[in-house]
């Protein structure tokens, strides 16, 4: 029978291996996205995908200060894509 804390360091280490492939995947759909659209979705994903490795990290070093960090870029991250999203629909931010 495997330790528990051996599980939990191989579960952090599949899990950090899965979000760097999330990654990867997620900057070659933004370098030959065919459309503009597909590129914002990439990096609203590489975004999710930076959070999640962040989150990843705080597990990892046991320290929550990462999950603050986390909690910001997600808002920092939600808002430049809505603004970005807009400024090429629209072609300005704001009204």
């Amino acid at each position: 029978m495997i330790a528990p804390d051996r599980l939990y360091d191989l579960a952090l280490v599949i899990a950090f291996a899965a979000v760097a492939l999330a990654q990867i995947l997620a900057m070659i759909r933004l370098v030959i996205g065919p459309t503009t659209g597909d590129r914002i979705l990439a990096l609203d994903t590489m975004v999710i995908d930076a959070i999640g490795m962040i989150v990843l990290v705080g597990l990892a070093q046991g320290t929550q200060i990462y999950f603050e960090a986390a909690l910001i870029f997600a808002m920092l991250g939600f808002v430049s894509t809505v603004a970005y999203a807009r400024f090429i629909l629209r072609g300005d931010i704001i009204e």
